[in-house]
């Protein structure tokens, strides 16, 4: 049998429910120091993509609303810093959990959004 054709070949987008879309964009850019790339309006809200860093992934804040189901999300940003990072989320008033840094395992946390979604950093 011979492999199958590749079908899928990155990631473009990553999509995260929010309630508020002004709260969430407020906390990405301000808080999180993402770039906003794209902010339009569209019938259920806007559209807006954002961009963490460098790469080519970007963020989309979502709007949910109460007749849409989703399951948990979780997403590893990457930082030079895991430390730093921590203790700026941290100040920030970011709800986060504490630092790990296991033997032979990069240093890294999880925090959360104002809608309660999960992400961690992971030092690159």
């Amino acid at each position: 049998m011979s492999a199958p054709a590749k079908v899928i070949t990155g990631i473009r987008t990553v999509s995260v429910p929010v309630t508020d879309q002004d709260q969430a964009l407020r906390f990405y850019t301000g808080t999180l120091g993402f770039t906003v790339l794209r902010d339009a309006p569209i019938p259920t809200g806007r559209w807006i993509e954002l961009a963490p860093g460098t790469d080519d992934v970007i963020v989309t804040l979502d709007h949910t609303t109460t007749d849409v189901t989703r399951g948990p999300i979780m997403i590893r940003f990457t930082t030079d810093d895991a430390s730093a990072a921590h203790t700026a989320l941290t100040a920030a008033g970011v709800d986060t959990d504490d630092l790990l840094t296991w033997p032979s395992v990069p240093p890294m946390f999880s925090f959360r959004d104002p809608d309660g979604n999960t992400f961690s950093i992971t030092e690159t």
